[in-house]
């Protein structure tokens, strides 16, 4: 049974910094693309980082990031754990949102359930 959980979520400052963590098992995760998505209220999913499935550390793998969240977020991988983190680092209110771990590989995609950030005063 493929799982992905998302877990770090919750109610940040302005400025301040989240890690979020997506722990997976059921497929093989060290094959898959994995990816960070978030959807805000009343907008539309959009991806945020993506991260590939070759290299053998964080620093041989090919990263890519929304214009919006660029030198503010990091995407890295740890294929012994079957973990995705996202670092959010100088928050702001507008990334506020529901955000989700997705796997894909061809046609497979899988999706976790989400975990909220919400930026806030």
């Amino acid at each position: 049974q493929v799982q992905l959980v998302e877990s770090g979520g919750g109610l940040v400052q302005p400025g301040g910094s989240l890690r979020l963590s997506c722990t997976t098992s059921g497929f093989s995760f060290s094959s898959y693309i994995m990816n960070w998505y978030r959807q805000a209220p009343g907008k539309e999913r959009e991806l945020v980082a993506s991260i590939s499935n070759f290299g053998s550390s964080n620093f041989g793998r090919s990263t890519n990031y929304a214009d919006s969240v660029k030198g503010r977020f990091t995407i890295s991988r740890d294929n012994a754990k079957n973990t995705v983190y996202l670092q959010m680092n100088s928050l702001n209110v507008e990334d506020t949102a529901v955000y989700y771990c997705n796997a894909r590989r061809a046609a497979m995609d899988y999706w976790g359930k989400g975990t909220l950030v919400t930026v806030s005063s």
